[in-house]
Formats: structure tokens, sequence, C-alpha cells
């Protein structure tokens, strides 16, 4: 049981690793934002027309910010799926 348990963080801790390498981007007129597969945000860009408008930027940043998350969440989903697929062979 204690081997199981221990080869359940190992693996755990790989998976956070594995995650941490996969950037996932999303895009939208001047806005551009990365974040990893561990669900962090790793760079935000920002043309600087959009400046001018302090609410349109937030409303897009929300909604990139959001979609950029979805997606790293997927990818984070799979991961943790295939590990407790192997886990339990």
């Amino acid at each position: 049981m204690m081997g199981k348990l221990q080869e359940a963080q190992k693996e755990s801790k790989a998976m956070k690793q594995r995650l941490a390498q996969i950037e996932l981007k999303e895009e939208s007129k001047g806005l551009s934002v990365i974040v990893n597969g561990n669900k962090e945000i790793k760079d935000i860009l920002i043309a600087e027309d959009l400046l001018k408008d302090g609410e349109e930027l937030g409303d897009k940043l929300v909604l990139l910010l959001n979609r950029a998350l979805e997606k790293a969440q997927a990818v984070n989903d799979r991961e943790m799926q295939s590990m407790a697929t192997s886990m339990f062979k």
C-alpha cells in the first residue's frame, strides 16, 4: 500500500513538471495570453492601442484568460486521467 502511495506521489510530481512545460496561447485583436498546463499565467501581451480604453481592455482580458484557462484545464484533466489509468493497470 505504501509503495502505491509513493508511486502516486512520484507520478503526480512528474505530471506537474510535464504540465509546466506545456504552453497554451490565446489571442484576440491585439491581446495575447500564455498559460501553462498547470493553469499558471506566464505572459500577457497588450497592443498599445488597447491601453486607451481600460474597460474594453479589462473585458477582453477576462474573456481571453478564461478561454486560456479552459484549455489548460482540459490538458490538466487529460494528464490526470492518463495518470489514473496507468496507476490502476
